[in-house]
């Protein structure tokens, strides 16, 4: 995402031929990339958008709803890397679960203040039908990919679950994503290795536990 370093009449421009709503949205990205994603009213990103405090309000209904649009968006990007990613299931299951976890990870890199935005506390995804819509789409992959790799199972006694095994995915991947990815380099924990070789290890152990092997060996 290209966060504008314009003066603030530029936004004001834009909303002239109709495009207020993404520079409120862009601005907003700003802003979190800067403050995080509780560090600023909607009356902020009015101000820092170069519009009246009362413009925003012809697109979003208050700032949730603001908040609402950026993370959908994000999901929608995030679940397109990772469906790119999953390439149904291709070299082999736990092969494209590993590729899964470098595109969480490349995303939260790419865009952190999306991604802080999707995974904010004071966001209730339930409560908004479309946001639900796209996250749940991205955690399709992870359960998608769960049952692919469950499918290699051979060793005797019962089953992984697939729901167990994609939440496990997901709580990894997010923990060293927002541990050592989408922070600013003071609050960042330093590794002695880089954080895609983390989660590499950490999913090799886990699916290996398991009974979870490529091919099925």
């Amino acid at each position: 995402m290209r966060f504008s370093s314009d003066p603030p009449h530029t936004p004001r421009d834009s909303y002239h031929h109709g495009n207020l709503r993404e520079a409120l949205i862009e601005t907003a990205l700003r802003l979190i990339a800067e403050r995080g994603p509780a560090g600023f009213a909607f009356a902020e990103v009015a101000r820092a958008a170069g519009v009246s405090p009362a413009a925003p309000y012809r697109h979003f209904r208050d700032r949730n709803a603001l908040m609402a649009e950026i993370a959908r968006q994000g999901f929608e990007r995030f679940a397109d890397e990772l469906e790119k990613a999953w390439d149904e299931g291709r070299p082999d299951p736990l092969a494209a679960i590993e590729n899964c976890g470098k595109a969480y990870l490349a995303f939260a890199r790419r865009e952190p203040a999306s991604y802080a935005a999707m995974f904010e506390p004071g966001l209730s995804v339930e409560e908004d039908a479309m946001l639900l819509r796209a996250s749940e789409r991205a955690f399709g992959v992870l359960r998608r990919a769960a049952e692919a790799a469950c499918s290699t199972h051979r060793a005797s006694g019962a089953r992984p679950p697939p729901l167990m095994v994609a939440l496990h995915i997901w709580a990894m991947s997010h923990g060293i994503a927002s541990l050592f990815v989408g922070r600013s380099d003071a609050a960042r924990r330093k590794l002695p290795m880089t954080p895609d070789d983390l989660l590499e290890a950490g999913l090799l152990i886990y699916m290996q536990s398991l009974g979870l092997t490529s091919g099925g060996a």
